[in-house]
Parts: structure tokens; C-alpha cells; sequence
């Protein structure tokens, strides 16, 4: 490479660096190995570009720059009407087509990755509607966030063997920008100061012509030469782990076929599409389901097989720098499972083998997974949530009970039975529910978890496991029997103001000492001001309560789950312009304030499109199809303009133009959330099947057919009760050995038990409770039999009348 003579850019480091809107209208990759890029759309122009996993977002932006030369300057994400639609559904090739505000200028855009190198290629046309070709000047502006990271990132002019080229590296990864008509001019500078932006805003032409800019925030921008190409190009910015391989990939797909190459990025995508069931016929009038299986294949890593991250997005993004390091780029095992069962919804039932095997390697010895984790299995927050251990587990049989090749019982016992061991000495607390903010009962996470007892159940029988199985199984019955005892809440304010007798709270705290039963707690709220931080259990209500018919452990007409129903609604359930939606739950601060400023660590929570999704699965199954249908309309046109990618939360307020918030429209949120995408995707298999499509038999079986009882009531250290319920065995769960000394009459007489080992990691006993009138107490304490040591403290259960 040779390199004219260095003029540094002055301004080091540059403005703080920030992400971009996250708002995006299309994501897309090529369905090969051999080319590890993803690209992002938003506001006409390239947003975050991932390489060389889907994890690691390399650019903030790339867009165009129009100027007379004298008097005129215009940026297209900021003074063009957009319009973005696909070459055909689910086919990631998107035609962009920017209209400056005043009619001056028309840029049409194809963008799409080059199949076989590290390449996003962009064909342009730039049609000037006012005036003649050469009236303007046309500029590429490129923000280089290299490895995650918008400091530190080194740029510079130059050019490959021979073909002028824009530079930048960091951390081993480089990128290099090149035009299929030689650059005019190139320069690089640091980001508002001497950045191409502001030469162009203050000169309306590249003046500066900087050659380097060196470990800051830095922006490069080259001219494209309209006259010699008639104002058709293309763009090519390739990637690589040092500047000259990102320079040959982008040389390289330059000189190929570009009609070759998008043929061939067509086929790959036309044949995985033709692979699904056809669950869009008869076609919608805003049809989502061959985007929303694009959108869940996209989101796939290709060094790690079957890791789908959660959104290629960052929430927020114009106000996040480099501090929010992971954004959503990052794998939630629970979004994990819902996105194979999307691909299992959809027919592609080998996609979601793969996210089987991907859980398979990234479970933690003990058992469970990480709240979340970078693609390689390394955990990026450190929250444990039972519901992701659960999840596995239902997939597990999901797939058997389909026959998918390769997923045998023998075969995935082992991580099942390490799953459900974490669950049996760990539940049915939550350290986190599945908003990811609080501890306790959360009737979703019991759904999960009880379901995934059952399913394991089922695992061990079929491997001869017959004791674990019969033991999965009474807790499973232990804990589904204490459901309305942990979380639903009778004769409360709220439920004498909706007039129903009780209903299922969000999450009620653990029980413990000074607290009698987990409806007299308290609940943390997360994300909201100081003094606003916290509310009774039995004041908090959500949407989760619809997981215990979903998963079957409820009949859609019990009578508590339509009390609850009704206060949902009253709390939780928004008009939007298309219709119904809600609330993740009452008080939640996770979403922009009253005036559209963004999500800073406080803030007020929108409408979720999901949980239309989630809704209209519970009227499904009460039977109301119509309503049902209405509710995947909701989905459908929470969408953004002529874009197909489902948002993680909508906007609510009135519009709101500067920061671009328009009522029932994304919000600044995650979009695309792929756990959305899968969600649609279900409904519409549910739809047609008439019937809840990732629904576990046993539950229903079990609760709602047979109406098992247990006749256990359990004590743990994480869930020391103090209330039992009359004609109960009190079931001692521990997790080492240990020799039970306890009394029925404070002590003037007392026996030992020892316990007994469970299998699983627990080890048992059961103390004859059931044989106590209402008001008798049962004490105990343990002698630890490893240790050789007493406890020191006595515990006590009043049973009940």
C-alpha cells in the first residue's frame, strides 16, 4: 500500500462516541459460512455492521452527503423520506429509496452481503429530480466502531494495490471502504471536529483532506466521482482482522459479477424459505411470517451454530456509548429456546436442532445457563433465572416427541437430568423472573419450571431413570399445588376496586423469617426514581399469569384466571391505533419518559407487541379465534412504515416528530426483538392448527385433565415457610445430608429422621405433619452430618386451618 504524506487530523479524540437509533427497517447476511457479516437498515442509510460475529458490531453508520459545492449541504438519514421494502418477502436483498424533503434529490439504494467474503455491497443511483447531474456532489460518511468499541479506533486514506480505499482498524479487526468508481477525494478526521460532517456543513466540499486520525472517535468520508460514473456505483465495505485483508475482500468483490453475487445471496435465502411450511397462505394484508423467519435465521452466529442473539440492535443507541458494551447483541438462553420454537413452528425443525446443541455446550457445570452470554458461552450480566434452566428441558422433548433426528432420549438425558438437578435444589425461587429484575414467586417462571419437571419426568422413564422420574414428578406436584398459595392474592384494594375476589400477582418475595406468606412482602420495582422503588406484592400485577394456561397447568375458564384477566385489563391494556395492547406490568419504568427523552436507568414502560402475541395465544385456547386474529393484527402494524421488523416496545403517547415517536410505532427499544419474531411466528402456527403450538401435554394432562394433588407440602432453605397446609406432609429438601431433629410439642419430646438421598443433588425427609390439627407447630433444626455441627437455629411450621 502506498500512503501520501501524512496530514493529521486535529480534534483527538473526537465527541464522546454514541451507537444509533435502534429503530432498524431490515437486517440481513448471507446463509454462508464463508461470509461473516450482518448488516442493519435504518433511516435509508447502513446502520451497525456486525463482523466477525454477530455479536460484535463494527460501524455505527454509513450514509451519503449531497452539496452544491457552494451553498447546499443535505444528509439523507436526516432530510429524506424513506422507503425500504424487500426484493420479495424473506428475501434479506432491500431496495432503499430516499426523497430529499423538497423534491431535490432521489438516492435509490440495493443493499445485501456479498456470499462468499467479508463484503456489504451496496448498488446506488443518485437521480437528481431539480437541477442537472452535475449541480451536486455526493459523500460517503462512514463512522467506524470497531470491535464493539467507538474509541480507541484508528483511520487513514490510502489505497490497495493500486485502488484508493478508506481505512480504519482496532483490536485486530480492520475494515476497509471502497467505491467501484475511484474515490474523488478521501479524508478522515475525529468526529465533531474535524471529521468530513463538518468540512462539508462549514465549505460544502472536502477542504481538509486528512490522511489519519489515530485512536479516537473517528469518521471517514470519501467523494464519489458522479461525472465519470453517471451517478451509479457501488459501495463495497469489506472487513478483515488486519487492513490488507479487509482491503483484498473489498478488491475483490468490486471486481466479481455484482449481478453473480446477489444471485447467488437469492438462491441461498429462496432455498431455506422453500424449506418452510407455507403458514402465509392465504396472504395477509401486512403479512409478517417470511420476515420473521428471516429475522430469526439472521440473528444466528455462523462460528457458533445454533447461538441466536436476542436483537441486532442496541435500545437506545443514540444515547448509549461505549459503556453498553453487549446492547442486545448478545444470547438470553430463554429468547434462545422461544426462537427454536419459532423454527420449529415455521417447519425448520434442523435450525432448531442447532440451538439444541448450541445450549448443549454452553450449560454450566451445575446445570444451568447464564441470564446472558456472549456467543462463545461466556456470560455477559450474572443473574440467574430459573425459567432459562427450564427452558432446554421443553425443547429437549419438544424435539423428541417430533422425532427430529438426533435427539434420542439416551442421547440428551445428560444435560437434562444436570437441568433439572438445578431446578430441584435451587426452585422454586427465582433469583430473577423473566423481566429480569426481581426474586420470588413469578407464576411465570413456576410454569416453566413445573412443565420442564414433567417433561424431564418423562426423560427418566424412558431411560430407565424410574425413581428420578417419580421424584420429578412430586415436586412438580408439590409446586404446582402452591401456585395461588405463593401469588394469588384475595381481598385486596385492588381487587375490591375491579370487583373479582383475587387474582396472580407479578412476583411475590421468597418467604423467610418475619414473613408468613410471600403475599405480605414487598416487591423492588426496578428502574424508577428514589422513593418509587418498591410496592407491596399484592399491588404489582402483570401479564405473566396467561404462562399457566399456555403451558397448560390452568384451564382458560378457571375462575382465577379470569378474575385476573379482568384486572390485567384494567391495568395493563392500551388502545393503541391497531388495536389492544399491554403492559408488561403496572409501575414498570423500562421504556422512554413522559416527553420521549430516553430510557437513562429510569423511565416508563410502553406496550410490548409480544404481548399482544401472548394474549391472543390465551384466547386461542379459550376458544375466541377472532379475537386471536385481531391480536396478530396488532403485531403486524406495530411495525415501522413499510418495514417488517417487530419492535420490543411501542410508543403510546402522542406523536412526538423530533425524536421520532408516533403512537402504536416502535419506540426507541430493541427492534428488530427476535423473541417477538418468534412469537408471531407460533401464532400463526397455533392459528392454524388451532391449538397452542408450543403448549407441553403434560401439564394439562396432569392438572387440568387428571387434577393431581401432592401430598406434600415442601420446606427449603430457600423457601423456609412457616404456614402449612392441613393434611400435608412436610417434605424437607436440603442439599447435603443431614439427621432431622424436631418435635411436635416444643421440645418436651422430640425425633430424628435421617434424610435420604433424592438423587439430583437434594437429599429428603418427610416429617408426619399430616397427622397435626389446625394451629399445631412442627419445630425442627439439623444436624449436619459432613460437617459434624448442629445448625445453631430452630425453625417451625403451624399448620393450618
Amino acid at each position: 500500500m502506498s500512503e501520501p504524506e501524512k496530514r493529521f487530523a486535529p480534534g483527538w479524540p473526537g465527541i464522546q462516541p454514541r451507537w444509533t437509533s435502534s429503530a432498524k427497517t431490515g437486517v440481513g447476511t448471507a446463509l454462508s459460512l464463508s461470509s461473516r457479516v450482518w448488516f442493519t437498515i435504518s433511516h435509508g442509510i447502513l446502520n451497525e455492521v456486525y463482523y466477525p460475529r454477530v455479536d460484535q458490531a463494527c460501524i455505527r453508520d454509513l450514509g451519503l452527503l449531497v452539496t452544491n459545492g457552494v451553498d447546499y449541504f443535505s444528509e439523507e438519514k436526516r432530510h429524506c423520506r424513506f422507503k425500504n421494502v424487500p426484493i420479495e418477502p424473506g428475501i434479506p436483498v432491500y431496495e432503499l429509496t430516499n426523497t430529499e424533503f423538497n423534491g431535490r434529490y432521489q438516492i435509490e439504494k440495493e443493499v445485501f452481503t456479498d456470499p462468499f467474503r467479508n463484503v456489504v455491497l451496496q448498488r446506488v443511483r443518485f437521480v437528481p429530480l431539480k437541477g442537472k447531474l452535475d449541480h451536486y456532489r455526493l459523500y460517503a460518511l462512514l463512522a467506524p466502531h470497531l470491535a464493539n468499541f467507538g474509541a480507541g479506533n484508528t483511520g487513514w486514506t490510502g489505497d490497495y494495490k493500486g485502488e484508493l480505499m478508506l481505512f480504519a482498524e482496532r483490536d485486530r479487526t480492520a475494515l476497509a471502504f471502497g467505491c467501484s468508481t475511484p474515490w474523488r477525494k478521501m479524508s478522515v478526521g475525529f468526529v465533531g471536529f474535524s471529521d468530513g460532517w463538518q468540512d462539508l456543513a462549514q465549505h460544502y466540499r472536502i477542504t481538509w483532506e486528512y490522511t489519519r486520525a489515530e485512536n479516537g472517535n473517528i469518521a471517514l468520508i470519501g467523494e464519489v466521482d458522479l461525472a465519470s460514473c453517471q451517478g451509479e456505483f457501488i459501495l463495497a465495505l469489506g472487513f478483515g482482522e488486519i487492513w490488507s485483508q479487509a482491503g483484498q475482500q473489498t478488491r475483490s468483490s468490486l471486481r466479481e459479477s455484482y449481478e453473480r453475487l446477489r444471485e447467488h445471496y437469492v438462491i441461498y435465502w429462496r432455498e431455506w424459505l422453500s424449506g418452510l411450511l407455507e403458514l402465509d397462505e392465504p396472504r395477509r394484508e401486512r403479512d409478517l411470517y417470511r420476515a420473521s423467519a428471516t429475522a430469526l435465521r439472521t440473528h444466528e452466529s455462523k462460528d457458533f451454530l445454533g447461538g441466536v442473539i436476542a436483537s441486532l440492535s442496541i435500545p437506545w443507541g443514540y444515547n448509549k456509548g461505549d459503556e453498553d458494551l453487549g446492547g442486545y447483541h448478545v444470547v438470553w438462553p430463554r429468547d434462545l429456546v422461544e426462537t427454536a420454537f419459532g423454527f420449529l413452528a415455521a417447519g425448520a425443525s434442523r435450525d432448531a436442532r442447532r440451538v439444541l446443541r448450541y445450549l448443549e455446550s454452553t450449560q454450566e457445570a451445575d446445570g444451568h445457563w447464564a441470564q446472558n452470554m456472549w456467543l462463545d458461552g461466556r456470560p455477559y450480566w450474572d443473574g440467574v433465572q430459573m425459567d432459562e434452566t427450564a427452558f432446554p428441558i421443553l425443547l429437549v422433548d419438544r424435539l423428541r416427541r417430533d422425532a427430529v433426528e438426533d435427539v434420542e432420549p439416551e442421547r440428551w438425558w445428560g444435560l437434562v437430568r444436570r437441568a433439572a438437578g438445578f431446578l430441584v435444589r435451587n426452585g422454586p425461587v427465582t433469583e430473577q423472573d423473566r423481566w429480569e429484575e426481581d426474586a420470588g414467586y413469578s407464576p411465570f417462571t413456576l410454569a416453566v419450571e413445573i412443565s420442564a419437571l414433567l417433561a424431564a419426568a418423562d426423560l427418566a422413564e424412558a431411560v430407565g431413570e424410574k425413581t428420578i422420574a417419580g421424584y420429578l414428578r412430586d415436586i412438580a406436584d408439590t409446586w404446582n399445588d402452591n401456585i395461588e398459595r405463593w401469588t394469588y392474592a384475595t381481598g385486596t384494594e385492588v381487587a375490591r376496586q375491579i370487583g373479582v375476589e383475587g387474582y396472580y400477582v407479578r412476583i411475590a418475595p421468597p418467604e423467610g423469617d418475619g414473613v408468613a406468606s410471600p403475599l405480605e412482602g414487598f416487591v423492588p420495582i426496578k428502574n424508577r426514581p428514589p422513593g418509587q422503588s418498591s410496592a407491596p406484592a399484592t399491588h404489582l400485577i402483570s401479564t405473566d399469569a396467561l404462562a399457566l394456561v399456555r403451558f397448560g397447568l390452568r384451564a382458560p375458564d378457571d375462575p382465577r384466571i379470569l378474575n385476573t384477566l379482568k384486572v390485567i385489563d384494567a391495568l395493563l391494556r392500551v388502545q393503541l391505533p391497531q388495536g389492544f395492547c399491554w403492559y408488561r406490568y403496572n409501575g414498570d419504568g423500562y421504556g422512554e419518559h413522559e416527553d420521549g427523552s430516553p430510557f437513562d436507568g429510569s423511565g416508563i414502560g410502553r406496550p410490548w407487541p409480544l404481548l399482544a402475541g401472548e394474549r391472543a395465544h390465551y384466547e386461542l385456547a379459550a376458544g375466541h379465534e377472532s379475537v386471536a386474529l385481531e391480536l396478530l393484527k396488532v403485531m403486524e402494524f406495530s411495525t415501522e412504515g413499510s418495514g417488517r421488523l417487530l419492535p420490543e416496545q411501542v410508543w403510546d403517547g402522542p406523536d412526538l416528530p423530533e425524536p421520532e415517536l408516533f403512537t402504536g410505532k416502535p419506540s426507541g427499544s430493541a427492534c428488530p426483538l427476535v423473541w417477538a419474531h418468534s412469537e408471531y411466528i407460533k401464532l400463526r402456527r397455533s392459528l392454524r392448527d388451532r391449538r397452542i403450538f408450543d403448549q407441553p401435554p403434560q401439564p394439562r394432562q396432569r392438572y387440568v385433565i387428571e387434577k393431581r394433588k401432592s401430598p406434600y407440602f415442601g420446606w427449603r432453605f430457600n423457601n423456609k415457610c412457616q404456614r402449612a397446609p392441613r393434611g400435608k406432609i412436610l417434605r424437607i429438601v436440603l442439599r447435603s445430608p443431614a439427621l432431622v431433629h424436631w418435635s411436635f410439642d416444643d421440645w418436651r419430646s422430640t425425633s430424628d429422621i435421617g434424610t435420604r438421598d433424592a438423587g439430583l443433588g437434594t437429599h429428603v425427609a418427610d416429617l408426619p405433619s399430616d397427622k397435626l390439627a389446625p394451629g399445631q407447630r412442627i419445630v425442627f433444626t439439623f444436624y449436619w452430618l459432613r460437617e459434624q455441627r448442629w445448625e445453631g437455629l430452630n425453625y417451625h411450621v403451624v399448620v393450618e386451618a
